[in-house]
């Protein structure tokens, strides 16, 4: 049975790998600094992983158990512009609250996937299909305006995920505080208007003539 000081310590344990990890890469990070980081000795935080490699396994599993959610949410029987801007302020909002874990993702797709491609090529390729099925069933309806559905889902991951990711580069550029500072409005208007549809002319009215006389 695992004991409440085993469980501490494997919780900061993988707290220090997320922040080591984010930061170096898989590449970059050693079971030395991750050790540092946590405040154990190297020997100890091997009697909980017995490698680097499993220690970002864990890490992987936990940031895929939510990294789904906001997509599974757009809600089918929602109004399609409203589904979308929801998924967008849900994917800003993972930006703000989870910055390691994006740059965790972002590093394991710029190795080239080598532990999760599995997990792209099936479940969330199922799910992006998905999503794309039910956009272009919105449009069929001229309810939203004609878009590739995959680049959209693309567009939102880039604009959003940008903020964690590039960070650094945000804040040198601001010189603010908060690098999301008006970040959601901006992204509410470029998204409505991009997915707003036309709107359907009126039918001409003939013209009535008059009674001859």
């Amino acid at each position: 049975m695992t004991t409440r000081i085993q469980k501490r310590n494997r919780r900061r344990i993988l707290d220090a790998a997320l922040e080591v990890f984010s930061a170096q890469g898989f590449r970059g990070a050693t079971l030395d600094q991750i050790a540092a980081e946590a405040g154990l000795s190297k020997p100890n935080l091997l009697y909980y992983f017995d490698s680097k490699e499993a220690i970002h396994g864990a890490l992987l599993q936990d940031l895929l158990a939510t990294w789904l959610d906001p997509l599974r949410a757009i809600d089918a029987r929602g109004e399609p512009r409203a589904e979308i801007m929801a998924y967008m302020r849900r994917k800003l909002q993972m930006s703000r609250e989870y910055p390691r874990e994006s740059r965790l993702f972002a590093n394991e797709i710029l190795q080239g996937a080598p532990r999760l491609s599995d997990f792209i090529a099936t479940e969330l390729k199922a799910l992006v299909d998905d999503r794309a099925r039910l956009i272009r069933r919105w449009i069929a309806q001229g309810r939203l305006a004609p878009v590739d559905p995959h680049h959209l889902i693309f567009s939102i991951w880039a604009l959003t995920q940008h903020y964690a990711d590039f960070d650094a580069q945000i804040r040198l550029i601001r010189d603010s505080a908060d690098p999301m500072a008006g970040a959601e409005a901006f992204l509410e208007t470029l998204f409505e208007r991009l997915l707003a549809p036309e709107p359907v002319a009126p039918p001409l009215t003939p013209p009535v003539s008059s009674p001859a006389g």
